[in-house]
C-alpha cells in the first residue's frame, strides 16, 4: 500500500516528468549559479561597506535606505539568476 506522498509525487511525475540533465547542462547550470553568486556577494559587501561609513557618520536615515536597498538589490539578483537557469532548463527539455 502505498502512502498519500508516494501517490502524491507520482501523480505530479505523470504532469510534469523530471528532466534528467547532462553534466554539460549542469555545468551551465552551475555556471550562472556561480556568476550570481559572485554579483550578490560583490553587491553585498558594496553596501554593506556603505551602511557601515553612514553608521559611523551618524546618518541613520541613509544607512536605513541603503539596508532597504540591499534587500532589493540581493531579491533582483536571486530572482534574474532563477529567470535565467528556468531559460536554460527550457532549452533542455525542447
Amino acid at each position: 500500500m502505498k502512502s498519500a506522498y508516494e501517490l502524491a509525487m507520482e501523480r505530479l511525475e505523470k504532469k510534469a516528468p523530471s528532466v534528467a540533465l547532462t553534466a554539460e547542462q549542469k555545468a551551465q547550470i552551475a555556471e550562472i549559479d556561480s556568476t550570481f553568486k559572485a554579483r550578490i556577494a560583490e553587491r553585498d559587501l558594496f553596501l554593506k561597506e556603505q551602511i557601515g561609513k553612514a553608521r559611523e557618520a551618524g546618518n541613520l536615515e541613509e544607512a536605513d535606505t541603503l539596508q532597504k536597498q540591499l534587500t532589493i538589490d540581493l531579491r533582483r539578483l536571486q530572482e534574474d539568476a532563477e529567470a535565467k537557469k528556468e531559460k536554460l532548463r527550457a532549452t533542455f527539455s525542447a
